[in-house]
């Protein structure tokens, strides 16, 4: 079997905690300590969570954000099928990811943050949320584990009542805010519907075969 190759490691800004990509043959791993975050062989989720809520917006000129990149899944999900005139902003809080992307796994993401509808921003995806009141169609949240987060204890302002006011907010009438887990949080989707959200929540496959670990998607609409 091919061993795996430590490629690099970056530090996570605000926490003491660092990332670590590995790559074995074409497979990539992205690892939080013993904890495998993403894998570039499962995809499933990380597409779903692009794909579900662009189906309810009604918007022909959608502003979409993506809270982490990771891979880039949810991006090449979302420009497949967003409309030219479309806007994407990606919001990374590691720096080393977006390098990442333009260098060691720029094969994974086949020149999709070259796209012209994609702007990058290196930075947290919670400020953005904060200052754009009312601009976005979709908000779409893969960052960190899911609402119990594993790499930065500020994520969890995202998941919190104040933080899901902030982008009930940024979201336009009729928004969609669509947050991935790795497991069910039934506390999570209270929340929601307390912050006046419909919710409807999706379990997913982590790979797009027919069996294996399944995700989970809420899909909050704002009224």
């Amino acid at each position: 079997m091919i061993p795996w190759e430590h490629l690099d490691t970056a530090p996570i800004p605000g926490s003491d905690e660092t990332l670590r990509l590995k790559r074995r043959g074409r497979e990539y791993s992205i690892m939080l300590g013993t904890n495998e975050l993403m894998n570039s062989r499962l995809s499933g989720s990380e597409e779903a969570l692009a794909r579900l809520p662009i189906e309810k917006l009604g918007a022909k000129t959608p502003h979409i954000l993506i809270g982490g990149l990771g891979m880039g899944f949810t991006l090449r999900a979302a420009l497949a099928v967003l409309p030219p005139d479309a806007k994407v902003t990606v919001a990374e809080l590691v720096p080393a990811v977006v390098a990442w992307a333009r260098g060691p796994m720029a094969e994974v993401f086949a020149g999709c943050l070259d796209d012209p509808r994609v702007s990058v921003h290196e930075g947290d995806v919670g400020a953005l949320i904060r200052e754009d009141a009312g601009c976005y169609n979709a908000i779409l949240l893969d960052v960190d584990n899911g609402p119990e987060g594993l790499s930065r204890p500020g994520n969890d302002g995202l998941y919190d009542p104040r933080g899901l006011q902030f982008a009930k907010a940024a979201l336009r009438a009729g928004g969609v805010l669509a947050v991935w887990s790795a497991a069910p949080d039934a506390g999570f989707a209270r929340r929601l519907q307390r912050a006046g959200f419909s919710v409807e929540e999706a379990k997913v496959k982590a790979h797009r075969g027919k069996s294996g670990t399944r995700h989970v998607i809420w899909l909050a609409v704002k009224g």
